[in-house]
């Protein structure tokens, strides 16, 4: 039974091939260094374009300190809370729309008004009535939830209508519908949705602390970084940035990689 339902598996080949194509070559990436390391040269001044070297340097001197790993953490809580947020929001607010048409109705504006709205527009609004220290976990909820929302609900849609009616007639308990009917197979699309939100909620979150500017945060380094004219560091806390919401996104999707296959054990 749990194999008929569960075998809705999409050809694994197409993407495979699209996973090869966006894969980061070595010698694409040491291309890219060498440009950049000759734009540097030719400016001939670090307070303008820093090198690659310099901002290897200057990170290897930040990682040193305390307060680097400080406000790596203190960033990093808050965008993880904010993407959590809106990841199980938006899970939660796509099947109850698939059950109840008017759920979907009244999401529709809210969708569309979040999906439309700059990033610096929510800031800006929600620094009326949001501290500034917690302002990066609601900003990036806004901006993770509609995207969650968005693709959930489309790959619920996409649910075989077979497998349904299958688990109708054997009298499939709802919770083991929700798992292996509607959960096993839209869990793809769901990873893949949360490596893109996952990026998405790193960028406007440090957007909006470097809008706020709350202390002891990233942003806060990039904000002083930038007035300062230092940019070196202000590369290097981006490289930082850069290397957690990689991280953040590897290991996210290792870990819905191993819940789907307990999941399909059970």
């Amino acid at each position: 039974m749990r194999s008929s339902i569960t075998s809705r598996k999409p050809d694994p080949r197409p993407a495979a091939r699209a996973a090869n194509r966006d894969h980061i070559r070595p010698w694409a990436v040491a291309l890219w260094l060498i440009l950049w390391q000759a734009a540097a040269m030719a400016v001939g001044q670090d307070f303008l374009l820093a090198s690659p070297v310099t901002v290897l340097v200057r990170f290897a001197a930040l990682a040193r300190t305390a307060a680097f790993w400080s406000a790596a953490l203190f960033s990093m809580a808050r965008i993880l809370a904010g993407f959590l947020l809106g990841v199980l929001s938006g899970v939660a607010a796509a099947g109850l729309s698939l059950r109840w048409r008017r759920v979907r109705e009244l999401l529709a504006p809210l969708h569309a008004v979040l999906r439309a709205i700059p990033v610096a527009s929510f800031v800006i609004v929600a620094l009326i009535w949001v501290p500034s220290r917690n302002l990066s976990v609601l900003i990036s909820f806004l901006v993770v939830f509609p995207l969650i929302y968005a693709q959930t609900l489309g790959e619920l849609e996409r649910t075989d209508a077979r497998c349904i009616e299958m688990a109708r007639l054997f009298r499939m308990k709802p919770l083991r519908q929700l798992v292996y009917v509607y959960g096993l197979p839209a869990l793809p699309a769901l990873s893949d949705a949360c490596a893109s939100a996952m990026g998405m909620a790193w960028k406007s979150g440090v957007a909006a602390e470097l809008i706020s500017i709350p202390a002891g945060s990233i942003g806060e380094r990039l904000y002083k970084a930038k007035v300062y004219l230092m940019t070196g560091d202000l590369f290097a806390w981006t490289l930082l940035i850069v290397l957690l919401s990689t991280l953040c996104a590897r290991l996210l999707s290792l870990a819905l990689k191993c819940a789907a296959a307990r999941l399909e054990r059970m």
